[in-house]
């Protein structure tokens, strides 16, 4: 099966790189409360989908708990601040994690609304444009509804919500669907920890049934995947590896696959679209309209 989506992502990239007028397509990942496993489904998620032939970037929202760069095992000098304040191009600020992989050290949304600078977001914009060619970036973000997370989940085209199978991690998962459906009606969901594909149908039923109920709009919830209780995920983290690295054959990396499959079907549908929103520009011209 795993074989099969990874067959299936590397026709989707090939028929991706015959088309003109791509556009990065920007995903973000949140959650209604931290320790939920949000990072670590973000991390492995954009190694796996670069292993496979698209081009991907990922982008550090998460300021505070910042962590991407423990995830990978790699060192942060410098973030997106430096480059907005003048004191570092954008180049000097990409990490290279792995083929096809690049991290992108962000900042919260508040601390980049001080810098509205028009001068500096035009020559910021220019320089960005080395990363225009990316087919995805994933916008890891911080937990919760707060006004700055808010301003990358409506930049995004795509937004997960992950939780686990705790009532209070639900009870906040709901109540950041609830907030996501005031300015949009598609909201894809991952479960996190769960004990089976069971489980986390059950999980997704119960939620999405009170949604329909409360929510008016016509919501699109869709369960997009989960990710079941794996040793292997707590010990990859313990190595400061990720596991669809370190463990390619375990149940966990055959649930991202199963995801990355998923999100990548929208990727192919994206790239119809005219690219005047690429890459990290891409990702700051929507962000401009905060300013």
């Amino acid at each position: 099966m795993m074989e099969h989506q990874a067959k299936k992502l590397e026709q989707l990239v090939k028929q991706n790189e015959t088309k003109k007028g791509k556009k990065t397509r920007f995903v973000a990942i949140t959650s209604g409360k931290g320790g939920v496993g949000k990072s670590t489904i973000s991390s492995n998620l954009a190694y796996y989908l670069a292993q496979n032939g698209l081009n991907v970037g990922i982008f550090d929202a998460d300021i505070g708990l910042a962590n991407l760069d423990v995830m990978f095992n790699v060192k942060i000098k410098k973030n997106i601040l430096h480059v907005l304040r003048g004191e570092a191009s954008v180049s000097e600020i990409l990490v290279p994690v792995t083929r096809n992989l690049i991290l992108i050290p962000g900042e919260s949304g508040d601390e980049i609304l001080k810098y509205s600078n028009q001068t500096l977001f035009e020559q910021f914009v220019q320089e960005a444009q080395v990363l225009d060619k990316l087919d995805i970036m994933l916008i890891d973000t911080g937990a919760g509804i707060g006004e700055h997370i808010r301003m990358f989940l409506e930049a995004a085209d795509d937004i997960v919500v992950v939780t686990v199978p705790d009532p209070a991690a639900i009870t906040d998962a709901y109540a950041t669907i609830k907030s996501i459906a005031t300015f949009r009606n598609d909201i894809g969901m991952v479960l996190n920890m769960v004990k089976s594909q069971k489980e986390a149908q059950n999980i997704f039923a119960k939620i999405k049934k009170v949604a329909d109920a409360n929510i008016e709009g016509g919501l699109q919830l869709e369960l997009l995947g989960k990710i079941e209780n794996d040793a292997k995920v707590a010990s990859s983290i313990k190595q400061r590896e990720l596991f669809v690295k370190l463990y390619p054959s375990s149940t966990a990396t055959k649930d991202i696959a199963k995801i990355a499959y998923n999100i990548s079907n929208k990727v192919e549908q994206n790239m119809l679209v005219e690219p005047n929103e690429s890459g990290l520009s891409g990702l700051f011209k929507r962000l401009m309209g905060h300013f």
